[in-house]
């Protein structure tokens, strides 16, 4: 077996245990269609360690010949695909066939021209290489801009570049004088190693990509309550600690909101009525609450609101428009007479405070807020300065 064989054996196996873990990350990834894309270049691609042994053994090697073109051209507009719906901006169908068969109608014109010249190998190369600076063109134009992404789009076009490459070397090495004598060529031994690192680390890094999209799904799962879309306590209190950790030392407020007699809404309207109620709160509470804010279920019926470098006076006010917001709650399914309240506790966290006493202190609020008759915001004591009522130690709004 010679150097160039076994490195197409090698080949072929890379791209077939590629298609087939594309083929299972399909099943798991929101990006689906492009693992699918994936899948199906590396299978197609599979094929052209095949055609290039029936290129060297066959009797009648031309048809081998348009298949190894063929097979390559095809997996790379697949990976091309596949790469383009990932980072949204997808190929459509009709500009794919037309690019294979421009690629295809390219090498069937110089396919029986003698392949000793730069512009022979330039332009069998050329197709291959357009498609994948294509590729990477999709993902330096994209939005996303993690390391990850730049990393693929830098080896996208490291690897369209790597084909203009193989047309200089094919012709400073000598790929030989026919397809046949390709395979026992230097050239080949070369090319097809050159091709095995780019379709490991293409698949590698295509993989990571996916993957790393599938943890980050997983992980917002995780973090987020699917009943009201919102941040649950954990994603709610994570979110928080970033956002104090970006603004500096800088004064933020806290709201927490409970919805009254959610008790009896349950019983009166049963559980389908209390979801609907607790979807629409939540949906008001992030509309309502104002750019920037943080917004979670953190218990049953108990929500809260984060308002960086947000004043205590300031989020009083925002806590009554909130109050205001509920009564007038549209809730599909609900009688037209029916209303939902809520009472909200009201804490500021100063530079020496952490998030748990914050939210003991907008805890306390909203108990006296419960206490003193539902509907309505409690302040908890922020500063002498302030109005303070001694009796019970917290600011009073209503």
């Amino acid at each position: 077996m010679s150097a160039a064989v076994f490195f197409l054996a090698v080949n072929f196996l890379i791209a077939i245990c590629f298609s087939a873990v594309f083929a299972v990350v399909s099943v798991y990834s929101r990006s689906r269609l492009a693992a699918q894309f994936f899948s199906a270049g590396f299978a197609v691609a599979s094929l052209t360690a095949i055609c290039e042994l029936g290129v060297a053994y066959s009797t009648i090697p031309v048809p081998w010949a348009i298949g190894v073109y063929g097979t390559v051209l095809a997996g790379l507009v697949f990976l091309q695909m596949g790469i383009a719906a990932l980072y949204g901006r997808p190929v459509p169908i009709p500009v794919a066939v037309i690019t294979f068969l421009a690629g295809m109608t390219a090498y069937l014109v110089i396919i029986d021209v003698p392949p000793g010249s730069l512009l022979h190998r330039l332009a069998y190369q050329g197709p291959y290489a357009l498609v994948m600076l294509a590729a990477s063109a999709s993902v330096f134009m994209s939005n996303r801009r993690l390391a990850i992404d730049r990393a693929l789009a830098f080896l996208l076009l490291f690897t369209g570049l790597h084909f203009f490459v193989k047309a200089w070397l094919a012709v400073t090495i000598g790929a030989g004088n026919t397809a046949r004598d390709y395979v026992s060529t230097n050239y080949a031994v070369i090319s097809q190693s050159l091709t095995a690192v780019a379709i490991v680390a293409v698949g590698l890094m295509l993989l990571a990509v996916l993957a790393l999209e599938i943890m980050a799904e997983e992980r917002d799962h995780a973090e987020r309550d699917s009943l009201s879309g919102l941040s649950n306590r954990r994603g709610f209190e994570k979110g928080v600690r970033l956002a104090m950790l970006g603004n500096g030392n800088r004064r933020h407020a806290l709201i927490l909101c409970d919805l009254d007699h959610f008790k009896s809404i349950n019983d009166t309207h049963g559980h389908h009525g209390g979801d609907m109620v607790i979807r629409s709160f939540g949906g008001m509470l992030r509309s309502h609450a104002g750019a920037g804010a943080i917004v979670g279920r953190i218990g049953g019926e108990e929500f809260a609101v984060f308002l960086p470098n947000t004043p205590p006076t300031v989020a009083v006010v925002v806590a009554e428009t909130l109050r205001t917001g509920v009564k007038t709650m549209v809730i599909a399914g609900m009688p037209a007479d029916f209303i939902v309240t809520a009472s909200f506790g009201v804490a500021g966290i100063s530079l020496q405070e952490s998030l748990e006493e914050a939210m003991r202190k907008a805890d306390a609020a909203l108990y006296d807020a419960k206490r003193s008759g539902r509907d309505c915001v409690r302040q908890a004591a922020e500063a002498p300065a302030e109005p303070f009522d001694g009796r019970n130690g917290l600011h009073v709004v209503k």
